[in-house]
């Protein structure tokens, strides 16, 4: 993140607390570590990303459906993938201390907590389990998805009876993933309840490297168009081969500069037919044409919804001479404009100004703030990353129009209230 922007992963995550956007979980019982809930303002965050991405990647496309899974599969789907064998990370703990760290994290040999030494590195598996029916025994271990992928495989069959798609098409979904992660951290980045924006693209297999890159032109899109990211902040790292996961023949991470450090955004990767095959004993797929049955290979983008929200809210964090504002894309802002009566002590324009707010609130999502005084009032929504501000004062009584004001140049101008609709629209779609 540039230095002159000033964000700083603690003042981000003061900032999210202060208005609403993030909040430490179960936080007046001492919290639980790595547990967070997004408040008012976060929560129409993530919902403005998700509904982008949805739109953009599902709805816009001929070629994609979507699906919503149950967060808890059959244990045998996870024996299937391989990750019950091989979904871990190598962990070691400090002998005196008794922490415990992720072995490929740590770059010096003596734990950073205690000078003390570490014990042999061994693997631990990832996955977060817990029992269903009123037996805790082998039999009735479950486990919660550590991705959202598997849920598209599995359904594959029925999706493609159902929907009459054809290669190359897409299943996508939005949903909750649980990872019990050694060393979680770095506020949202890392949590051990996360959600997910994934995709699961069926090719034939002699097209991966053009729909491969298809998919990065995709990707790059979102972060820039959608996201507003600055292209100076992200960056391409193609994984080395020996440390693919196991069902992949490439891999892109697109990495982005945080506060703390260029780390993980997305990533993008060729599954080849390996998903598939584990799950199906013969060929799911049927090309008509040629009648010949196959495995479908997949190319699949994934998005990280959490990191996702932490980026928007880095990149559009700036602290300004008299000010710290949030120039979120104003597509993505909680509120997209905020009305104030000039006065509220004054029943006239606090009326006048419940009016417009009526009238605004039918088209966009709004703020009605009638507490302390104007410039703070600005503040307060810059913060937030309020696109525009309508303020009702004595004027608007006489010739029916508003001072709108805008975030990022702070220039107002009037504006008559027939033509507010349309002129807050315009600016959105720009």
């Amino acid at each position: 993140m540039k230095k002159e922007d000033g964000a700083t992963i603690e003042k981000i995550v003061s900032l999210c607390k202060r208005r609403g956007f993030i909040f430490p979980g179960s936080e007046i019982y001492g919290g639980l570590a790595n547990s967070f809930d997004y408040g008012p303002m976060g929560v129409e965050l993530k919902n403005n990303i998700k509904n982008a991405w949805w739109k953009r990647f599902v709805h816009m496309r001929d070629d994609m459906v979507g699906i919503d899974a149950a967060l808890i599969m059959n244990p045998k789907v996870w024996k299937s993938s391989g990750h019950l064998a091989t979904f871990s990370d190598p962990l070691v703990e400090c002998k005196k201390c008794h922490h415990r760290f992720r072995a490929d994290k740590i770059e010096s040999k003596k734990c950073p907590d205690c000078g003390g030494e570490f014990t042999q590195a061994k693997q631990f598996n990832l996955m977060l389990k817990t029992f269903l029916g009123p037996v805790e025994n082998e039999e009735s271990t479950v486990y919660f998805r550590p991705e959202t992928a598997q849920a598209m495989f599995v359904d594959f069959k029925n999706v493609l009876e159902t929907s009459r798609k054809k290669i190359p098409f897409g299943i996508a979904q939005i949903g909750k993933a649980f990872r019990n992660e050694i060393t979680p951290g770095n506020f949202i980045f890392r949590t051990r309840e996360f959600e997910q924006m994934e995709i699961e693209y069926f090719i034939k297999e002699e097209d991966w490297k053009t729909v491969f890159e298809m998919w990065r032109k995709e990707m790059w899109s979102w972060m820039t168009d959608n996201l507003g990211l600055d292209k100076k902040n992200i960056h391409e790292l193609d994984v080395p081969k020996d440390e693919l996961a196991h069902y992949s023949k490439k891999t892109i991470d697109f990495e982005y500069d945080f506060p703390f450090g260029k780390d993980e955004l997305y990533g993008l990767a060729y599954r080849t037919d390996f998903d598939l095959k584990n799950h199906f004993k013969e060929p799911p797929y049927e090309d008509i044409e040629v009648k010949e049955k196959f495995y479908p290979h997949v190319i699949e983008p994934t998005w990280g919804l959490d990191r996702s929200v932490l980026a928007v809210l880095c990149e559009a964090y700036k602290e300004e001479a008299e000010r710290v504002v949030l120039k979120l894309p104003a597509k993505l802002a909680p509120y997209k404009v905020a009305v104030f009566p000039l006065l509220k002590n004054k029943p006239e324009l606090v009326k006048k100004a419940k009016e417009v707010y009526d009238l605004l609130k039918k088209e966009f999502t709004v703020a009605f703030d009638e507490r302390g005084n104007i410039g703070k009032r600005y503040y307060s929504q810059d913060e937030i990353g309020t696109p525009f501000c309508v303020t009702i004062d004595f004027d608007t009584l006489e010739k029916d129009d508003v001072t709108i004001r805008d975030r990022d140049t702070t220039k107002q101008e009037r504006v008559k209230i027939s033509d507010l609709v349309k002129k807050i629209s315009e600016s959105l779609n720009a």
